[in-house]
C-alpha cells in the first residue's frame, strides 16, 4: 500500500458514514522498520486529527474502516520522533534522485503496519530532455537502503519538510507570516524544486528577498526548475549583471527559453507567454496528442489545447497552423492525424501585442490559452488565462486571496 493512494482515502465509521479523509500517514522513527503510528484525517469540523493505527481495521480501496471506538476531535499535533510520511518524507533527495511515495505492508502484529519500501525518481525536469509528458519509472527500494530518510533532523530541516508537503499556494501562505531571517533559512533547506514552487507562487520583490543570499548555482538550480515565464519573471526584477550571472549558473538548455523571454518588454504578449505548450506536427494522430495531453505535471490550461506546427517543434517553430481543443480531439478518431483538426477561428496574437489585447482575444474566444506568434508567422509560445490574470489583478491579491 502507498501513502500516495491512502491519501486519497476517507475514514468510514462503524456504520459506514464518512468521518473525513486521511492527509497524512505518522511514523514513528524510532522503530526498524519504522512503524505506522496513525493517520492525519482532515475534513472533521475544521480540524485534522489523529486516528491511532490500532483503531483501523483496514485499509481498502473504498477507505480506511474503523475497527472500534470513536475518535479524538483534539487538533492533531506531531511528536517527537515521529514525522509525516507525505509531508516530512516526500520531495527529500536521496542522492541525484528524490522521494516520490513509501510503501507500507501490514507488521505482523494485527492491525498495524510498517514502512517496506521508498519510490524514488528523477528530479522533475531532466536537463536535455525537454518533452512534456516524457517520464521514467520510480525506482523502488527496500526501507533499510535509505537510512538517511528516517533519522532525526534539525529543527529548520523538520520545519522546511512540512513545508515542503503543501500545496505551493498555502505553502506562500505560511512563510508569509516569518521573519525574513527565518525564511530565508527554511528557502536553503527546502529541496530546489519544492523551492522553485515556492517561488512561483510569491510576488517577484517577495522572490528577491527569499533568495538573496544564496549561493548562485543553488539559484540557478533552482531557475531551472521553475517554468521558463516564471524564472523570467524572477530574473526581470535584478541587474543586468546579475542576470547573466545567473543565466551562467542554469543548464544551458533551460536558460536558452529564459534569455529569449528576457528581449521581451513585461506588457506585452512575449512578456507574459510560456514558451513550452505542447506542439505537434500536423501528421500526429489524436491518440498522440491526447496521450501528451494527460501529462499530470501539465498545468490545465496548457493541458486544453495542442499547437500545430510546422518543424522545428521546439519554438521558435516553423510555420505555425493552427490549435486543436482537447475537446475536439475527444470527439475524432485515434488514427486521425490532428492537421485535420484544426479550429480555424483560433488565430494568433502576436508577440509584441499588449497585455491588454491578450486579455481580450481570451476574453472574446472564450478559451483558457492563445498561441503567440512573431513576424514571421512562428510559434513563439502561448499566454494562458492565469498569465493573464496574475498581471491584470492588483498587487497583493494573493496575500488576501490565499487558501484558508
Amino acid at each position: 500500500m502507498y501513502v500516495s493512494r491512502i491519501t486519497r482515502l476517507p475514514l468510514v465509521g462503524l456504520d459506514g458514514s464518512d468521518l473525513g479523509h486521511v492527509v497524512d500517514v505518522v511514523l514513528d522513527m524510532g522503530g526498524r522498520p519504522p512503524r505506522v503510528n496513525g493517520f492525519v484525517v482532515g475534513g472533521v469540523g475544521r480540524r485534522r486529527v489523529f486516528v491511532g493505527a490500532g483503531r483501523v481495521g483496514e485499509i481498502e480501496t473504498r477507505g480506511l474502516r474503523l475497527r472500534r471506538g470513536t475518535i479524538n476531535m483534539r487538533q492533531f499535533e506531531l511528536r517527537p520522533g515521529e514525522k509525516l510520511a507525505a509531508g516530512e518524507l516526500f520531495g527529500r533527495r536521496l542522492g541525484t534522485r528524490r522521494v516520490v511515495d513509501i510503501g507500507l505492508t501490514p507488521s505482523p502484529e494485527q492491525f498495524a503496519w510498517e514502512v517496506a519500501t521508498v519510490a524514488l525518481a528523477a528530479s522533475r525536469r531532466v536537463p536535455g530532455v525537454r518533452v512534456p509528458g516524457l517520464k521514467r519509472a520510480p525506482e523502488v527500494i527496500d526501507w533499510s537502503e535509505a537510512g538517511e530518510l528516517f533519522s532525526d533532523q534539525r529543527p529548520v530541516d523538520r520545519q522546511a519538510a512540512t513545508l515542503g508537503g503543501l500545496h505551493p499556494a498555502e505553502m506562500a501562505d505560511e512563510i508569509r507570516n516569518l521573519p525574513l531571517s527565518r525564511r530565508r533559512l527554511l528557502a536553503e533547506a527546502l529541496e530546489d524544486d519544492r523551492l522553485a514552487d515556492l517561488l512561483e507562487e510569491l510576488p517577484e520583490d517577495e522572490q528577491v528577498r527569499l533568495i538573496e543570499g544564496l549561493d548562485p548555482e543553488r539559484v540557478g538550480r533552482v531557475l531551472d526548475e521553475m517554468e521558463a515565464d516564471d524564472a523570467a519573471d524572477l530574473l526581470g526584477e535584478m541587474s543586468a549583471a546579475d542576470q547573466a550571472e545567473l543565466l551562467a549558473a542554469m543548464d544551458p538548455e533551460e536558460a536558452e527559453p529564459v534569455r529569449r523571454l528576457l528581449t521581451y518588454k513585461p506588457d506585452t504578449a512575449g512578456g507574459l507567454m510560456t514558451p513550452e505548450p505542447i506542439i505537434l506536427a500536423p501528421s500526429a494522430t489524436v491518440a498522440q496528442a491526447l496521450a501528451r495531453l494527460r501529462d499530470p505535471d501539465l498545468s490545465a490550461p496548457l493541458a486544453a489545447q495542442v499547437f500545430v506546427c510546422q518543424p522545428p517543434l521546439e519554438t521558435p517553430t516553423g510555420r505555425f497552423l493552427g490549435v486543436v481543443g482537447v475537446q475536439r480531439l475527444l470527439r475524432e478518431a485515434p488514427s486521425k492525424p490532428v492537421g485535420r483538426c484544426i479550429d480555424e477561428e483560433w488565430d494568433p496574437v502576436n508577440a509584441n501585442a499588449s497585455d491588454r489585447e491578450v486579455a481580450g482575444r481570451l476574453a472574446a474566444y472564450d478559451v483558457v490559452a492563445v498561441a503567440i506568434t512573431d513576424d514571421a508567422g512562428r510559434l513563439v509560445g502561448a499566454v494562458t488565462v492565469d498569465d493573464v490574470l496574475d498581471r491584470i489583478l492588483p498587487s497583493g491579491w494573493r496575500i488576501t486571496h490565499s487558501p484558508v
